[in-house]
């Protein structure tokens, strides 16, 4: 990518002013690690990786407008600003610089003002934006959240994890469709063109860790494999149980963490010891088939399975390979939400149902952020950046969130996404046009309050009634599955 230090200078100044909710969390040396670790190159120019970031969280946040809108939202808001004059504006440009203009493309992002970037020469620079510098970034930003606030994402000795899938619809472009995939099932989303995503996430603050996107076709498990490699010694993994896979089982435990998940039917073993009341530890032999046979897996896996039952469901189990009853007890599992919801500050309590918290994630990004509807691109590489820009818009709004709670002393899952993004889009005008000074001392601390004030209530045993919970479901091809919830007496 060419250089053009006149329009660097210029563009950085209008991404510090941008930037400024997030100013703090996304400091220049943020970038120069994530290059550095993904081994690509930042740029000297207007589109350099760091403006590319930038303009993939405006996008992000700035959802109803177009590509070029975002380009220049800030600019134009500067510019209302009577005071306001970037860097080197003011210079005149020689007779050769002009001449060497002439000759440049209309889309070129050296032509016209220092201040005019095409369209065109955006999507051309993000084309060539590499996927591992936002996984880089990702890593880095999860890497420096956790030496600041390190209590907030474990429970006892372990780290606490969360992994599950979901489908992002896209738009029903030909490139889109031949590349991702349309799904074939369901009345609403037959023949909708989706993504599938995968995420490990930290479910005591809401905060996306990994992420890998995918077709359709390929599986949850398979995409879920690709990010296990990133586990650490003493995490603890809660998972759906669409994911129950001795290979994966296999693949957390040679990391050294561990798991828990629910209990499928069939699934058959030899019981090794009994620990108590419906608490025993049992040896799962490895499934035949020849996809096993050469696989190099170890014959067998102990695991302990938990027993427990909610009035007015089926019993169900919780499957762990944390084998010692005195690191994780039996009450530690099965202390449920019909006791206290997700998110109570007593972190001993529903350490499984934690794993819910992932849907509620999945929800606010979906929707509340408006992911779903507000994609743009046209092609593979377009819809990974925008869903990159997304995720890190998310995880920076979660961060300044715990900023918040650990500021007024609350739990951070008690805070509202919705009002705290109502409240970031409020302030975000006034942020751009003030002045450092006042940004950081008044403005930011006034967000972070502001942001507090909205706590969710705390309603434990709360449910929505669910009509079809109660009835047999049919996967097809002579497969059915019993429904958890019993029907009640009438």
């Amino acid at each position: 990518m060419f250089k053009d230090e006149q329009r660097l200078k210029v563009w950085n100044e209008i991404r510090q002013h941008g930037l400024r909710s997030f100013a703090g969390l996304l400091p220049e040396e943020v970038f120069v690690q994530a290059a550095e670790r993904a081994r690509v190159r930042l740029g000297r120019s207007a589109l350099s990786l760091v403006q590319l970031t930038w303009l993939g969280i405006g996008s992000a946040l700035h959802g109803t407008v177009s590509f070029a809108a975002v380009l220049q939202f800030t600019l134009k808001l500067l510019e209302d600003q009577l005071d306001w004059r970037p860097a080197c504006l003011g210079k005149s440009r020689s007779k050769e610089q002009k001449k060497a203009s002439r000759r440049r493309s209309k889309h070129d992002p050296r032509g016209g003002g220092a201040t005019k970037i095409s369209e065109e020469a955006f999507v051309q620079a993000r084309r060539r934006m590499p996927p591992s510098f936002w996984v880089a970034l990702l890593m880095i930003l999860g890497e420096r959240f956790e030496q600041q606030h390190a209590a907030r994402v474990r429970w006892k000795q372990f780290r606490l994890l969360a992994l599950d899938g979901t489908t992002i619809n896209l738009p029903a472009w030909k490139k889109l469709r031949d590349h991702f995939g349309t799904a074939k099932n369901g009345k609403k989303s037959k023949h909708q063109t989706q993504a599938r995503m995968v995420m490990l996430h930290l479910p005591l603050v809401r905060m996306p860790w990994r992420y890998a996107v995918g077709p359709l076709k390929q599986g949850e498990r398979t995409l879920a494999a690709s990010l296990l490699g990133e586990l650490l010694a003493n995490d603890l993994l809660l998972l759906d149980r669409g994911f129950w896979s001795y290979g994966l089982f296999h693949q957390i435990q040679a990391r050294r963490a561990y798991f828990a998940i629910r209990l499928p039917a069939g699934i058959r073993w030899r019981t090794v010891k009994r620990l108590g009341q419906q608490d025993r530890i049992v040896r799962w032999k490895m499934p035949t088939g020849p996809r096993w046979r050469n696989s190099g897996l170890p014959a067998s896996i102990d695991l302990r399975v938990v027993r427990y039952k909610i009035p007015g469901f089926r019993s169900s189990a919780i499957v762990t390979n944390v084998l010692d009853p005195q690191t994780v007890s039996r009450e530690d599992w099965v202390r449920l939400a019909t006791e206290t919801e997700p998110g109570d500050e007593r972190l001993g309590v529903g350490l499984y149902h934690r794993r819910w918290e992932i849907e509620t994630t999945f929800r606010e990004l979906k929707v509340t952020q408006g992911l779903e509807g507000s994609l743009r691109g046209r092609t593979a590489e377009t819809v990974n950046y925008e869903i990159a820009g997304h995720l890190l818009l998310y995880l920076l709004t979660r961060w300044l969130m715990v900023e918040a709670a650990a500021a007024a002393a609350l739990d951070p899952l008690r805070l509202s996404f919705k009002r705290a993004m109502e409240e970031l889009h409020h302030l975000h005008p006034v942020l751009i046009a003030a002045t450092s000074e006042r940004a950081s001392r008044v403005l930011l601390p006034r967000l972070l309050q502001r942001i507090a004030e909205h706590q969710v209530p705390s309603r434990p045993g709360r449910h929505f009634p669910r009509p079809h919970d109660t009835k047999m479901k049919n996967y097809g091809c002579g497969k059915r599955k019993r429904p958890h919830k019993l029907k009640r007496a009438a």
